[in-house]
């Protein structure tokens, strides 16, 4: 079995949301330079696989038939804002969000069929925001939430678990499992009061996804400290005991402390310690098969870092990252260890915590 495929086309390059946008095409311009110059790619572990689109059948796993339509005509009509403001079609959007999509069941499809031990796409626009009939913060489909409905209704898996570390709140990604137990969604991220309003201790799912989503909403500035101890004695135990037949992450990572866009304070150290959990984990329960989904991570100078070096780590081998690591403030230390508190407290519920 081939070790790691990595998703990516040239095309994934052509989505543009404008001027100044954040989640510009420049994001993987940099980083497939990157792995480039690191030889990654030359190596017998690590395999550029071009993706097919998804057709109008998968991306109706997730959204509804209007919600697809809607983006397509936006798009041929020349382009548009998809939302309130920050999610912008060009003309060549839905087509790059189809292939977007296609990327990431593709990935699935290979690990699952033992082609590969694992994948990371990467893939643009984002998804963890987008629901069955909306875009939202610059995702237009729901590209993890499809690879997972593609595990349950192709593969029959009835224990999926998609981990969410981007520095955002998954709504869309919540919303769409959230009554559901074939599917735990773990959710680590900074206060969502501002954006995207959903991802509070509370939200535990409902009906037989009672216990199945678990939200980590951190106080701004958070730093490695409090984001590994949540994962130590919240994020793993859990897993755990769910036993997942495949893992997802959602792969964000604009958490890094010099991030544009999020409010976080992690250094880029605490990345490869979550994948090297993550690839155990799925090493014991899963066949170790696991699929990493670019979402967001908008310091391209660190993106190009960080991403170069959670493929490595998936393919097995060797690429040290520099970094300081930012002071953690005692207070905010305090909001945090409470949070992780009240997140024990609400799901001991439910699990062994």
């Amino acid at each position: 079995m081939k070790k790691t495929a990595i998703i990516f086309s040239p095309k994934y390059l052509t989505h543009d949301p404008g001027p100044g946008h954040p989640e510009s095409p420049q994001r993987l311009e940099v980083v497939i330079n990157g792995l480039k110059e690191s030889s990654i790619l030359q190596s017998d572990s690590c395999f550029l696989i071009e993706p097919k689109p998804a057709s109008l059948e998968d991306l109706r796993l997730v959204h509804s038939s209007s919600y697809i339509n809607t983006v397509k005509r936006v798009s041929e009509l020349g382009g548009g804002t998809l939302d309130l403001g920050d999610t912008v079609a060009s003309p060549e959007s839905f087509e790059v969000a189809q292939l977007a999509a296609g990327g990431v069941i593709q990935a699935v499809d290979m690990v699952m069929t033992n082609q590969f031990q694992n994948a990371f796409a990467l893939i643009r626009p984002p998804g963890h925001h987008a629901g069955r009939n909306y875009a939202l913060g610059f995702c237009i489909f729901n590209n993890a939430a499809l690879a997972a409905s593609r595990l349950i209704y192709n593969f029959k898996l009835d224990r999926v678990l998609i981990l969410d570390i981007d520095a955002h709140h998954g709504n869309g990604t919540q919303e769409i499992f959230y009554s559901t137990d074939k599917v735990l969604y773990i959710s680590l991220h900074q206060d969502p009061t501002g954006f995207p309003g959903t991802g509070f201790v509370d939200e535990v799912g409902e009906g037989k996804g009672l216990g199945y989503n678990v939200n980590i909403p951190f106080p701004f500035r958070t730093g490695d400290p409090s984001y590994w101890k949540a994962m130590k004695d919240i994020v793993i135990p859990i897993i755990q005991q769910y036993e997942p037949q495949f893992i997802l992450v959602s792969a964000g990572f604009d958490g890094y402390h010099g991030d544009t866009v999020a409010s976080l304070s992690l250094s880029a150290f605490i990345y490869p310690r979550i994948f090297q959990k993550v690839l155990s984990l799925a090493e014991r329960f899963c066949e170790g098969r696991i699929v990493a989904v670019l979402e967001g991570g908008y310091k391209l100078s660190f993106l190009k870092r960080i991403l170069v070096a959670a493929i490595a780590q998936m393919a097995g081998l060797q690429y040290k990252i520099k970094d300081r690591r930012p002071l953690s403030d005692l207070e905010i230390l305090k909001k945090a260890e409470k949070i992780i508190e009240d997140v024990r407290r609400t799901h001991s519920a439910f699990w062994s915590i």
